[in-house]
């Protein structure tokens, strides 16, 4: 896992959640379920300083969370807050995939949750009434907006924080007022189901307005899918599941003429620290998988696991080519 030198909180950075209280079981009677099945989530960014705050929806009871990945990218801590109940549940990540922005966390602890109503099959048109519900603005309170389908099976380029671009396919198209905060939250047709998960941000940590008050959403039967994959344990190039490698460094694309992955600054004590990798290194190679970018490096981490030992090639600063050892560790996801 790398990490990027640009810092933006995704939605609201430095806000600080209020929490949300566990449902209590009585002997012989079932309280009712807690929430709306809509989340507040906060994470702490802990190698970028900051902190940021995004949605998320309920699909178990027991606290099996969706929300986009770019809401959880880079966090060291994740909080997942129901805003009417007061108390909070820490949460793991589950998995993610960063070219679909979707991503899985478990609540550690959680019972008797609401969950949302997922419309399935519903077929989605242009023209149909929906409402968006998500925590705008980072304020840890729910707030819903109403528009219409303007367009179905959208797509959109979004840049990401390490001067790449990711390209998201197949979206819904809203004018309903998508706000910073609301990502991974969901797009409500008119019976109150699930069609969509809000998305109109980049693959970074920040929220990107597309074109005037256009917002997009991820079909739920495609999030849904990715949902299941990840649930299954089935990785593949795009779906990561588990704890995500950590290689320690920040990266910027080649300012030479060859292709790879500058290291602009290292964590201290990391793993590259720890193997002699130092700025102005330019990582060409990595456990035998080639690296022309930044992009590029984040796709072989990956595919990587924490405690293995891999093989960095570089070329350091006086123009020699190098390879070292690397032991990775565990660190926050892409």
């Amino acid at each position: 896992m790398l990490f990027s030198m640009k810092i933006i909180g995704l939605g609201v950075a430095g806000l600080i959640a209020i929490g949300l209280a566990t449902g209590l079981a009585f002997a012989g009677t079932r309280s009712a379920p807690i929430g709306t099945g809509v989340v507040v989530i906060n994470t702490g960014l802990g190698y970028q300083a900051g902190a940021a705050s995004g949605t998320g929806m309920v699909l178990t009871s027991s606290g099996e969370i969706l929300t986009n990945n770019h809401v959880i990218r880079g966090a060291t801590t994740i909080k997942i807050v129901v805003p009417a109940d007061g108390r909070s549940y820490t949460a793991k990540v589950v998995g993610y995939d960063v070219t679909g922005d979707i991503a899985v966390l478990q609540a550690t602890g959680a019972s008797n949750l609401k969950t949302v109503a997922l419309a399935g099959s519903w077929t989605v048109k242009v023209g149909q009434k929906v409402r968006a519900v998500g925590n705008a603005g980072g304020t840890g309170s729910l707030v819903s907006v109403f528009g219409s389908v303007t367009g179905v099976g959208r797509s959109i380029t979004v840049s990401d924080d390490a001067g790449g671009n990711q390209r998201l396919t197949g979206l819904i198209e809203t004018d309903a007022d998508l706000q910073p905060g609301d990502s991974g939250g969901p797009l409500f047709n008119a019976v109150g189901k699930v069609v969509g998960v809000d998305t109109a941000a980049s693959a970074g940590y920040g929220f990107q307005r597309i074109a005037g008050n256009d917002g997009y959403a991820i079909p739920i039967a495609k999030a849904v899918a990715i949902a299941k994959q990840i649930e299954a344990g089935r990785g593949s190039s795009t779906v990561h599941v588990g704890s995500t490698a950590f290689l320690g460094v920040a990266v910027s694309p080649s300012s030479y003429d060859t292709p790879g992955a500058m290291i602009a600054s290292v964590v201290p004590g990391g793993p590259a620290a720890k193997a002699g990798l130092v700025p102005g290194d330019l990582i060409t190679a990595i456990a035998g998988r080639t690296v022309t970018s930044p992009t590029s490096l984040a796709a072989v981490m990956r595919g990587q696991k924490p405690t293995a030992k891999v093989s960095v090639r570089y070329v350091d600063q006086t123009g020699t080519r190098r390879v070292v050892a690397v032991t990775l560790v565990s660190g926050p996801p892409q």
